[in-house]
Parts: structure tokens; C-alpha cells; sequence
């Protein structure tokens, strides 16, 4: 997808290093979660729905989703700080429900920390509404 402004497109492994940093300048980055790994983790599964949005020829937004047939999941939603609010997240949000919504998800499910209302607050802007659910994980891989 091509606008103006940005490209959206597949990752492509010369991505990583850039893609890192942004995940880290957005804080995105957790000491039991390795980025690079859970880029090779993606690249196994879907790797064409882990997308990358550029601007200038850099790296300015990322979005991961996935499927496994009953509910789509976003993950690493990250857009540069300085162009934040510019509607880069949104056109990042678009293209992967539009993925989703091809491969016949009903659902999207995405996580995020309870004390970032700012994020919350964007979602909800999308249509997204916080469900009555409490979310559970198990490490299988530490990192």
C-alpha cells in the first residue's frame, strides 16, 4: 500500500535493526521478550502480515498480525514518536485488518498494558473496546 507519505510492505530481514530501535524508542521492548527472536518467530508464521511502514526510505511504522482461524491478534504496533498523531498507526491498523479480514477473521484480539491510556485510547478510536476478560500467558521459550 502507497500513499503520499509512506509505503506499507512485508518486513524484509535488512528491516531488523531499524525496526528494534523503533520498537525501543516506543518502549515496546520487555527484558523477557527478545525482539530479534520474536522477529524470527514471525518470519516462520504469516511472515507477509508483519508489515513495515517507510517514509523517506526509512523505517517509520510496524505492525504485526496473525491468525490461527478463530481470532485475528495484533502485535508491535509502533509508529516513530515524532510522527505520531499524523495517521500512520491508522493506516498501519487499516492494511492489517484488511489482511485479517481477507483470510476470513471475525475478530481482532490485541493487548495492551493497562497504564497506557493514550494507546487505549487510539484503539477505541478504531472501534476496538476493552473486553470483560482477563488475559493469561505461560512462557514456553525464555528469551
Amino acid at each position: 500500500m502507497k500513499t503520499p507519505s509512506h509505503t506499507i510492505r512485508p518486513f524484509r530481514l535488512a528491516d531488523e535493526a531499524a525496526v528494534i530501535a523503533l520498537w525501543r524508542a516506543c518502549d515496546l521492548v520487555r527484558p523477557w521478550n527478545d525482539p530479534a527472536k520474536d522477529i524470527r518467530r514471525k518470519l516462520r508464521v504469516n511472515p507477509e502480515w508483519f508489515l513495515v511502514a517507510e517514509r523517506a526510505g526509512a523505517v517509520a511504522g510496524t505492525v504485526m498480525a496473525g491468525y490461527e482461524g478463530h481470532r485475528g491478534w495484533i502485535n508491535y504496533l509502533a509508529v516513530e514518536p515524532r510522527r505520531r498523531r499524523d495517521g500512520l498507526g491508522r493506516a498501519l491498523m487499516d492494511e492489517a485488518e484488511r489482511r485479517l479480514r481477507a483470510a476470513g477473521c471475525a475478530k481482532i484480539n490485541l493487548q495492551v498494558r493497562t497504564g497506557n491510556r493514550d494507546v487505549i485510547a487510539f484503539y477505541e478510536k478504531l472501534g476496538y473496546r476493552v473486553d470483560d476478560c482477563v488475559s493469561l500467558g505461560k512462557r514456553l521459550e525464555n528469551d
